[in-house]
């Protein structure tokens, strides 16, 4: 066993692939800052609020007023040198950083594909993904490996199985499979679009959706992995995320994922695609095939190797967190970020703040929309670390405005997968006596109802 494994590790595998994905990496990812910009929503979800929601241990990461438009720059132009190879190393670290920073200016805008292409492009800081076909190659022949360690590849494989995996088994809950929730609610809305308009208003469509998505999920990695269902396996992938871009609003994510998939083909395809694009830009190719092989040696090959294991290991078990809380994930939604649960539910919430004079017993309401966004506020009245971060943000700007013995009381209601809206938080309860962390928030009140699942 232990010799299997020492012989996987000194395999060697073409680079070609791995050259790919870091075009498609850096074009997506440039294509998305530019979308990003284009659309206004720089200015719209980090320069204009007043507020914004941090994530527990970074709350000093917030926007950088007008310079967080350099931000986005900086970003764009490491995406860029990331597809080119220039510059490989640094330019992947600072797009890991910059990506990941605009990530945790507010919580409002998170998204599992944001933090998906922040482990990602973390993962490349240790791949040698400039060995081959880029500028930094090109320029350093020295540098240029045809050649590289078969587990470069792998990993990133098993990260996109891990995704979809993990994905897959979120949806084996009986809301998904038993209620066809959240799609129920959402599949309706889509009846103006051509052709399939009136099929998303019968109820056996969102069954049929739920299912399907929960099988996709779990077999797609291993489907892409078997040489003999690979090109039917992509097809499947083409057709799951075209049809998820049309029925809802993801931005780049479907994209990114075919893209991405692409890295289960052989090193045969990805020579085409690069034969391809030299053709299109008049590139000589065969200044990178050399039969090099890429020997770090071996205290960079134990580190690499090291990162990159404790890497996949918490990538594995970080998304179980969620069982060490207790009561329905869904509802109290402790553990319920980072761990591939994608577009699993529907909550429709009611947020009413009341600041009150401890000694005298007198408050007054808040109107959330003086210091909250329209999105801000929706995301806020139903997520509890919200309602106590912002509870948190109103003692503090009515202490400056001069008020004393300050606390904080919300009157709050949530629905879940169109189940009656009920109340969420006891409105006699004062916000200011917890802080956020990791712990359990005994303020949310118990789930009245059973979700069962994983």
């Amino acid at each position: 066993m232990r010799s299997a494994i020492a012989k996987y590790f000194d395999s060697y595998t073409d680079a070609a692939p791995l050259a790919v994905f870091r075009i498609g990496f850096g074009i997506m990812m440039l294509a998305s800052i530019i979308r990003f910009w284009l659309n206004g929503w720089i200015e719209k979800l980090y320069i204009l609020p007043e507020f914004h929601f941090s994530y527990y241990g970074f709350e000093w990461v917030k926007p950088l007023g007008d310079f967080t438009y350099l931000l986005f720059i900086i970003c764009g132009l490491a995406a860029l040198f990331v597809a080119l190879g220039y510059k490989y190393r640094i330019a992947i670290i600072i797009f890991f950083l910059s990506f990941t920073y605009i990530e945790l200016m507010d919580k409002t805008t998170y998204l599992n594909h944001y933090y998906f292409i922040s482990i990602l492009s973390f993962l490349m800081i240790f791949l040698p993904a400039n060995a081959y076909f880029s500028i930094d190659a090109w320029k350093n022949l020295k540098r240029s490996f045809q050649k590289i360690p078969r587990w470069c590849i792998d990993s990133i494989k098993l990260l996109l199985g891990i995704v979809y995996f993990y994905a897959g088994l979120a949806k084996i809950n009986s809301d998904w499979l038993f209620r066809a929730m959240p799609l129920k609610i959402w599949l309706p809305s889509k009846y103006d679009l051509p052709l399939v308009g009136d099929f998303m208003q019968q109820e056996w469509v969102a069954y049929a959706f739920s299912w399907s998505g929960m099988l996709y999920d779990l077999f797609i990695p291993f489907l892409l992995l078997w040489k003999r269902t690979r090109l039917f396996a992509f097809l499947m992938v083409i057709v799951f995320h075209v049809l998820t871009r049309v029925l809802f609003p993801i931005g780049m994510f479907p994209y990114i994922m075919i893209v991405s998939a692409l890295i289960f083909f052989s090193p045969k395809v990805h020579h085409k695609i690069l034969e391809t694009i030299s053709t299109w830009f008049r590139i000589n190719r065969q200044r990178f095939d050399n039969s090099r092989l890429l020997f770090p040696n071996s205290k960079a090959r134990k580190f690499l190797l090291s990162v990159v294991g404790a890497f996949f290991v918490i990538q594995l078990l970080f998304p179980w967190r969620y069982l060490m809380y207790p009561g329905e994930l869904f509802w109290t939604e402790e553990g319920f970020r980072f761990s591939w649960r994608v577009m699993l539910m529907e909550k429709a919430g009611f947020a009413q703040f009341k600041i009150v004079d401890a000694e005298t017993g007198k408050g007054f309401l808040v109107t959330n929309s003086d210091f909250l966004t329209p999105f801000q506020e929706k995301q806020m009245s139903f997520q509890p670390d919200f309602i106590l971060e912002y509870a948190h943000f109103l003692a503090d700007h009515f202490r400056e405005q001069g008020h004393e013995n300050i606390e904080v009381y919300v009157e709050s209601y949530v629905g879940l997968n169109g189940r009656k809206s009920v109340p969420y938080i006891s409105p006699d309860v004062n916000l200011l006596n917890f802080a956020d962390s990791f712990e359990r928030k005994t303020f949310i009140l118990p789930f009245n109802d059973e979700i069962k699942g994983l």
